[in-house]
Protein backbone atom coordinates (compact mmCIF):
# COMPACT_ATOMS: atom_id res chain seq x y z
CA UNK A 1 0.00 0.00 0.00
CA UNK A 2 1.15 3.53 -0.70
CA UNK A 3 -0.04 6.86 0.62
CA UNK A 4 -3.13 8.37 -0.91
CA UNK A 5 -1.06 11.00 -2.76
CA UNK A 6 1.41 9.15 -4.97
CA UNK A 7 4.85 10.45 -5.76
CA UNK A 8 5.67 12.30 -8.99
CA UNK A 9 7.65 9.42 -10.47
CA UNK A 10 4.70 7.07 -10.04
CA UNK A 11 2.32 9.56 -11.64
CA UNK A 12 4.74 10.07 -14.52
CA UNK A 13 4.88 6.31 -15.09
CA UNK A 14 1.15 6.25 -15.61
CA UNK A 15 1.12 8.85 -18.37
CA UNK A 16 1.38 6.29 -21.18
CA UNK A 17 -0.77 3.46 -19.81
CA UNK A 18 -3.17 5.04 -17.29
CA UNK A 19 -6.19 5.50 -19.65
CA UNK A 20 -6.19 1.84 -20.61
CA UNK A 21 -5.56 0.68 -17.05
CA UNK A 22 -8.24 2.96 -15.66
CA UNK A 23 -10.71 1.63 -18.19
CA UNK A 24 -9.79 -1.98 -17.37
CA UNK A 25 -10.08 -1.34 -13.63
CA UNK A 26 -13.51 0.26 -13.94
CA UNK A 27 -14.68 -2.51 -16.25
CA UNK A 28 -13.52 -5.16 -13.78
CA UNK A 29 -15.21 -3.37 -10.88
CA UNK A 30 -18.52 -2.38 -12.46
CA UNK A 31 -18.71 -4.32 -15.72
CA UNK A 32 -18.56 -7.91 -14.43
CA UNK A 33 -15.25 -8.94 -15.92
CA UNK A 34 -14.89 -12.69 -16.53
CA UNK A 35 -11.56 -13.82 -15.06
CA UNK A 36 -11.67 -17.61 -15.27
CA UNK A 37 -13.90 -20.65 -15.57
CA UNK A 38 -14.47 -23.27 -12.86
CA UNK A 39 -15.14 -26.85 -13.94
CA UNK A 40 -16.94 -29.52 -11.88
CA UNK A 41 -19.78 -31.60 -13.21
CA UNK A 42 -20.82 -28.34 -14.81
CA UNK A 43 -18.79 -25.32 -15.83
CA UNK A 44 -19.10 -22.01 -14.00
CA UNK A 45 -17.71 -18.59 -14.88
CA UNK A 46 -15.86 -16.65 -12.22
CA UNK A 47 -16.90 -13.00 -12.41
CA UNK A 48 -14.88 -10.15 -10.90
CA UNK A 49 -16.92 -7.19 -9.73
CA UNK A 50 -17.52 -4.85 -6.80
CA UNK A 51 -20.09 -5.95 -4.25
CA UNK A 52 -23.58 -4.93 -5.41
CA UNK A 53 -24.21 -2.70 -2.36
CA UNK A 54 -21.05 -0.69 -3.18
CA UNK A 55 -21.66 -0.17 -6.89
CA UNK A 56 -23.86 2.87 -6.45
CA UNK A 57 -21.55 4.81 -4.10
CA UNK A 58 -18.94 7.34 -5.23
CA UNK A 59 -16.61 6.55 -2.34
CA UNK A 60 -16.11 3.11 -3.85
CA UNK A 61 -13.70 4.77 -6.30
CA UNK A 62 -11.39 5.53 -3.34
CA UNK A 63 -11.10 1.81 -2.66
CA UNK A 64 -10.00 0.91 -6.20
CA UNK A 65 -6.27 0.68 -6.93
CA UNK A 66 -4.16 0.51 -10.09
CA UNK A 67 -0.81 -1.26 -10.24
CA UNK A 68 2.06 0.99 -11.34
CA UNK A 69 3.78 -0.37 -14.49
CA UNK A 70 7.31 0.37 -13.23
CA UNK A 71 7.52 -0.91 -9.65
CA UNK A 72 4.20 -2.70 -9.21
CA UNK A 73 2.99 -0.41 -6.43
CA UNK A 74 -0.76 0.04 -5.96
CA UNK A 75 -1.97 3.57 -6.60
CA UNK A 76 -5.46 4.67 -5.54
CA UNK A 77 -7.70 5.41 -8.51
CA UNK A 78 -8.70 8.72 -6.91
CA UNK A 79 -5.08 9.84 -7.30
CA UNK A 80 -5.32 9.66 -11.08
CA UNK A 81 -8.90 10.70 -11.74
CA UNK A 82 -11.16 13.43 -10.47
CA UNK A 83 -14.85 12.78 -9.89
CA UNK A 84 -17.13 15.74 -10.61
CA UNK A 85 -20.88 15.37 -10.13
CA UNK A 86 -21.64 19.08 -10.53
CA UNK A 87 -21.22 19.19 -14.32
CA UNK A 88 -22.96 16.08 -15.59
CA UNK A 89 -24.03 16.17 -19.24
CA UNK A 90 -25.91 13.69 -21.39
CA UNK A 91 -24.12 10.43 -22.11
CA UNK A 92 -25.34 10.48 -25.72
CA UNK A 93 -26.27 13.41 -27.96
CA UNK A 94 -28.40 12.37 -30.93
CA UNK A 95 -27.82 14.13 -34.23
CA UNK A 96 -29.84 14.58 -37.38
CA UNK A 97 -28.09 16.09 -40.37
CA UNK A 98 -25.06 17.05 -38.23
CA UNK A 99 -27.28 19.02 -35.83
CA UNK A 100 -28.16 18.03 -32.25
CA UNK A 101 -31.64 16.54 -32.25
CA UNK A 102 -34.28 15.46 -29.76
CA UNK A 103 -36.85 12.86 -30.81
CA UNK A 104 -40.44 13.12 -29.60
CA UNK A 105 -42.57 10.05 -30.27
CA UNK A 106 -46.36 9.81 -30.37
CA UNK A 107 -49.03 7.14 -30.79
CA UNK A 108 -52.34 7.44 -32.59
CA UNK A 109 -55.53 7.12 -30.52
CA UNK A 110 -58.35 4.97 -31.91
CA UNK A 111 -60.15 6.59 -34.84
CA UNK A 112 -57.41 9.14 -35.57
CA UNK A 113 -55.49 8.91 -38.85
CA UNK A 114 -51.83 9.72 -39.29
CA UNK A 115 -52.65 12.69 -41.49
CA UNK A 116 -54.75 14.27 -38.75
CA UNK A 117 -51.94 13.80 -36.23
CA UNK A 118 -49.43 15.41 -38.59
CA UNK A 119 -51.71 18.41 -39.12
CA UNK A 120 -52.25 18.77 -35.35
CA UNK A 121 -48.50 18.71 -34.69
CA UNK A 122 -47.87 21.33 -37.39
CA UNK A 123 -50.52 23.60 -35.87
CA UNK A 124 -49.08 23.16 -32.38
CA UNK A 125 -45.53 23.95 -33.55
CA UNK A 126 -46.80 27.11 -35.25
CA UNK A 127 -48.72 28.24 -32.16
CA UNK A 128 -45.90 27.85 -29.62
CA UNK A 129 -43.65 30.22 -31.57
CA UNK A 130 -40.48 28.20 -31.93
CA UNK A 131 -37.28 30.22 -32.53
CA UNK A 132 -35.77 30.29 -36.00
CA UNK A 133 -32.80 28.23 -34.84
CA UNK A 134 -35.10 25.33 -33.90
CA UNK A 135 -36.05 23.20 -36.88
CA UNK A 136 -38.67 20.46 -36.66
CA UNK A 137 -39.09 17.54 -39.05
CA UNK A 138 -40.93 14.24 -39.08
CA UNK A 139 -39.21 10.86 -39.12
CA UNK A 140 -40.36 7.28 -39.51
CA UNK A 141 -43.93 6.65 -40.65
CA UNK A 142 -44.84 10.34 -40.52
CA UNK A 143 -41.96 11.22 -42.84
CA UNK A 144 -42.93 8.41 -45.24
CA UNK A 145 -46.52 9.69 -45.16
CA UNK A 146 -45.48 13.22 -46.08
CA UNK A 147 -43.12 11.99 -48.81
CA UNK A 148 -45.87 9.85 -50.30
CA UNK A 149 -48.36 12.72 -50.30
CA UNK A 150 -45.87 15.08 -51.92
CA UNK A 151 -45.24 12.61 -54.75
CA UNK A 152 -48.83 11.52 -55.35
CA UNK A 153 -49.88 14.55 -57.48
CA UNK A 154 -46.86 14.00 -59.71
CA UNK A 155 -47.70 10.30 -60.05
CA UNK A 156 -51.33 11.04 -60.93
CA UNK A 157 -50.30 13.65 -63.50
CA UNK A 158 -47.75 11.26 -65.01
CA UNK A 159 -50.37 8.50 -65.22
CA UNK A 160 -52.80 10.80 -67.01
CA UNK A 161 -50.13 11.91 -69.47
CA UNK A 162 -49.14 8.33 -70.25
CA UNK A 163 -52.78 7.30 -70.74
CA UNK A 164 -53.38 10.28 -73.03
CA UNK A 165 -50.32 9.50 -75.15
CA UNK A 166 -51.25 5.82 -75.50
CA UNK A 167 -54.84 6.63 -76.44
CA UNK A 168 -53.68 9.33 -78.85
CA UNK A 169 -51.46 6.83 -80.65
CA UNK A 170 -54.23 4.22 -80.64
CA UNK A 171 -56.91 6.47 -82.17
CA UNK A 172 -54.53 8.77 -84.10
CA UNK A 173 -56.30 11.77 -82.63
CA UNK A 174 -55.68 14.55 -80.13
CA UNK A 175 -59.37 14.92 -79.27
CA UNK A 176 -60.80 11.47 -78.66
CA UNK A 177 -58.43 10.69 -75.74
CA UNK A 178 -59.89 13.72 -73.96
CA UNK A 179 -63.36 12.18 -74.29
CA UNK A 180 -62.12 9.02 -72.60
CA UNK A 181 -60.30 10.92 -69.85
CA UNK A 182 -63.47 12.94 -69.16
CA UNK A 183 -64.83 9.92 -67.27
CA UNK A 184 -62.14 10.24 -64.58
CA UNK A 185 -63.32 13.38 -62.68
CA UNK A 186 -66.61 11.72 -61.73
CA UNK A 187 -64.68 8.71 -60.43
CA UNK A 188 -62.44 10.94 -58.31
CA UNK A 189 -65.43 12.80 -56.87
CA UNK A 190 -67.20 9.53 -56.11
CA UNK A 191 -64.13 8.18 -54.33
CA UNK A 192 -63.82 11.31 -52.16
CA UNK A 193 -67.53 11.22 -51.28
CA UNK A 194 -67.35 7.55 -50.33
CA UNK A 195 -64.28 8.11 -48.14
CA UNK A 196 -66.01 11.03 -46.45
CA UNK A 197 -69.19 9.04 -45.80
CA UNK A 198 -67.15 6.15 -44.46
CA UNK A 199 -65.30 8.41 -42.03
CA UNK A 200 -61.89 8.06 -43.68
CA UNK A 201 -59.50 10.84 -44.58
CA UNK A 202 -57.61 11.05 -47.86
CA UNK A 203 -54.71 8.83 -46.83
CA UNK A 204 -52.06 7.23 -49.00
CA UNK A 205 -54.26 4.16 -49.42
CA UNK A 206 -57.15 6.34 -50.57
CA UNK A 207 -54.94 8.01 -53.15
CA UNK A 208 -53.78 4.60 -54.35
CA UNK A 209 -57.45 3.72 -54.82
CA UNK A 210 -57.97 6.85 -56.94
CA UNK A 211 -54.96 5.93 -59.09
CA UNK A 212 -56.45 2.45 -59.45
CA UNK A 213 -59.68 4.02 -60.69
CA UNK A 214 -57.80 5.65 -63.57
CA UNK A 215 -57.21 2.23 -65.07
CA UNK A 216 -60.68 0.84 -64.29
CA UNK A 217 -62.97 3.73 -65.16
CA UNK A 218 -61.41 4.79 -68.44
CA UNK A 219 -62.40 1.46 -69.98
CA UNK A 220 -66.02 2.73 -70.06
CA UNK A 221 -64.96 5.65 -72.24
CA UNK A 222 -62.80 3.37 -74.39
CA UNK A 223 -65.72 1.01 -75.03
CA UNK A 224 -68.02 3.87 -76.05
CA UNK A 225 -65.54 5.91 -78.07
CA UNK A 226 -64.05 2.93 -79.88
CA UNK A 227 -67.48 1.70 -80.93
CA UNK A 228 -68.63 5.19 -81.97
CA UNK A 229 -65.53 5.77 -84.09
CA UNK A 230 -65.99 2.45 -85.87
CA UNK A 231 -69.64 3.34 -86.60
CA UNK A 232 -68.65 6.77 -87.91
CA UNK A 233 -66.17 5.16 -90.27
CA UNK A 234 -69.02 2.90 -91.41
CA UNK A 235 -71.04 5.95 -92.45
CA UNK A 236 -73.08 7.04 -89.43
CA UNK A 237 -73.32 10.60 -88.18
CA UNK A 238 -71.55 11.32 -84.85
CA UNK A 239 -74.84 11.71 -82.95
CA UNK A 240 -76.23 8.42 -84.14
CA UNK A 241 -72.87 6.66 -83.73
CA UNK A 242 -72.51 7.60 -80.06
CA UNK A 243 -76.18 6.83 -79.44
CA UNK A 244 -75.80 3.30 -80.77
CA UNK A 245 -72.59 2.96 -78.77
CA UNK A 246 -74.49 3.75 -75.57
CA UNK A 247 -77.28 1.33 -76.42
CA UNK A 248 -75.23 -1.59 -77.66
CA UNK A 249 -72.33 -1.27 -75.19
CA UNK A 250 -74.47 -0.76 -72.12
CA UNK A 251 -74.36 -4.41 -71.03
CA UNK A 252 -70.57 -4.88 -71.38
CA UNK A 253 -69.98 -1.64 -69.46
CA UNK A 254 -72.29 -2.65 -66.61
CA UNK A 255 -70.85 -6.17 -66.41
CA UNK A 256 -67.23 -5.05 -66.19
CA UNK A 257 -68.03 -2.24 -63.76
CA UNK A 258 -70.05 -4.48 -61.44
CA UNK A 259 -67.25 -7.04 -61.41
CA UNK A 260 -64.77 -4.47 -60.09
CA UNK A 261 -67.35 -2.79 -57.83
CA UNK A 262 -68.43 -5.99 -56.08
CA UNK A 263 -64.80 -6.92 -55.44
CA UNK A 264 -64.44 -3.55 -53.72
CA UNK A 265 -67.47 -4.25 -51.52
CA UNK A 266 -65.60 -7.13 -49.93
CA UNK A 267 -62.78 -4.73 -49.08
CA UNK A 268 -65.22 -2.18 -47.63
CA UNK A 269 -66.68 -4.56 -45.06
CA UNK A 270 -63.49 -6.47 -44.26
CA UNK A 271 -62.42 -6.80 -40.63
CA UNK A 272 -59.47 -8.16 -38.73
CA UNK A 273 -55.76 -7.64 -39.19
CA UNK A 274 -54.95 -5.18 -41.98
CA UNK A 275 -58.55 -4.00 -42.43
CA UNK A 276 -57.48 -0.40 -41.77
CA UNK A 277 -55.62 -0.57 -45.11
CA UNK A 278 -58.23 -2.50 -47.09
CA UNK A 279 -61.28 -0.48 -46.10
CA UNK A 280 -60.18 2.93 -47.53
CA UNK A 281 -59.20 1.18 -50.76
CA UNK A 282 -62.60 -0.49 -50.96
CA UNK A 283 -64.51 2.73 -50.26
CA UNK A 284 -62.53 4.59 -52.93
CA UNK A 285 -63.15 1.86 -55.51
CA UNK A 286 -66.87 1.45 -54.81
CA UNK A 287 -67.61 5.17 -54.62
CA UNK A 288 -65.66 6.03 -57.76
CA UNK A 289 -67.09 3.18 -59.82
CA UNK A 290 -70.68 3.77 -58.69
CA UNK A 291 -70.73 7.49 -59.49
CA UNK A 292 -68.83 7.14 -62.75
CA UNK A 293 -71.17 4.36 -63.88
CA UNK A 294 -74.20 6.57 -63.28
CA UNK A 295 -72.72 9.59 -65.08
CA UNK A 296 -70.71 7.96 -67.86
CA UNK A 297 -73.67 7.14 -70.11
CA UNK A 298 -74.87 10.76 -69.84
CA UNK A 299 -71.73 12.85 -69.88
CA UNK A 300 -69.54 10.88 -72.31
CA UNK A 301 -71.91 11.22 -75.33
CA UNK A 302 -72.26 14.97 -74.74
CA UNK A 303 -68.51 15.49 -74.45
CA UNK A 304 -67.95 13.26 -77.49
CA UNK A 305 -70.26 15.38 -79.65
CA UNK A 306 -68.81 18.70 -78.47
CA UNK A 307 -65.25 17.58 -79.00
CA UNK A 308 -66.16 16.15 -82.41
CA UNK A 309 -67.51 19.57 -83.42
CA UNK A 310 -64.39 21.19 -82.02
CA UNK A 311 -62.24 18.82 -84.08
CA UNK A 312 -64.26 19.65 -87.18
CA UNK A 313 -63.78 23.36 -86.49
CA UNK A 314 -60.02 22.87 -86.18
CA UNK A 315 -60.00 21.21 -89.60
CA UNK A 316 -61.61 24.25 -91.14
CA UNK A 317 -65.20 23.12 -91.05
CA UNK A 318 -64.69 20.16 -93.36
CA UNK A 319 -66.08 16.94 -92.05
CA UNK A 320 -64.04 13.80 -92.19
CA UNK A 321 -64.94 11.79 -95.29
CA UNK A 322 -67.01 8.72 -94.65
CA UNK A 323 -65.82 5.34 -95.82
CA UNK A 324 -69.31 4.20 -96.65
CA UNK A 325 -72.51 5.96 -97.61
CA UNK A 326 -74.76 3.83 -95.49
CA UNK A 327 -74.38 2.43 -92.05
CA UNK A 328 -73.63 -1.20 -91.75
CA UNK A 329 -76.38 -3.26 -90.11
CA UNK A 330 -75.71 -3.61 -86.41
CA UNK A 331 -76.53 -6.64 -84.40
CA UNK A 332 -77.45 -5.97 -80.79
CA UNK A 333 -75.27 -7.76 -78.28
Amino acid sequence: MIPRQASRDVIWAFHEQSPQQIDSTLNAAFGQDQVTQYFTNNSYYVILEVLPDLQGKLRTLNDLYIKAPTNGQLVPLSTLVQVDTAHIGPLLVSHSGQFPAVTLTFNLPPGIALGQAVDAINRASAEIGMPQSLIGSFQGNAQAFQAALSNEPVLIAAALVVVYVILGVLYESYIHPLTILSTLPSAGVGALLALSLGGFDLSVIGIIGIILLIGIVKKNGIILVDFAISRERAGLEPREAIRQACLLRFRPIVMTTMTALLSGVALMFSHGSGSELRQPLGYAMVGGLALSQVLTLFTTPVIYLYLDRFQTWLRGGEEEPRHAQEALPLAAE
